[in-house]
This record gives C-alpha cells, sequence and structure tokens, in this order.
C-alpha cells in the first residue's frame, strides 16, 4: 500500500470542500467511480474512504457541512 498516494489522494479531495469530500464518501461507500481515487488499488481506495470519515467526523455538525 503506498501510503503517500493515498496522502496525496485525501489532500486533493479535502481542498475541494465539505461538500466534495461528502459526495466522495457516499460514492465510494457505493462502489462508484471516483477520479481522484482511479489510479488506486481497492485497498487504498478503502483506506482513503476511512481517512475522509474520520476528518469530516470532526468537521461535520449535525451530520451536515456548515
Amino acid at each position: 500500500m503506498n501510503s503517500s498516494k493515498i496522502a496525496d489522494c485525501v489532500e486533493i479531495l479535502c481542498q475541494k470542500g465539505c461538500r466534495e469530500v461528502s459526495r466522495v464518501i457516499l460514492a465510494l461507500e457505493q462502489g462508484e467511480p471516483v477520479e481522484e481515487v482511479g489510479p488506486l488499488n481497492p485497498d487504498e481506495r478503502q483506506t482513503v474512504l476511512a481517512e475522509l470519515k474520520s476528518i469530516m467526523a470532526v468537521y461535520l455538525k449535525g451530520g451536515t457541512c456548515q
């Protein structure tokens, strides 16, 4: 697993903002394609998903972006 690729992907996605990250989380959970994680293998995609969820848990209030 390439942790540098994962960190870069998470950083790129987070720079797009709360709503986009929420959209990406939902898409990844549903197995839909997400351009930013396209080059990653399935395990790396799951790691990105877990990291995004962890990050968003800090920023979300009431389950939605403020």
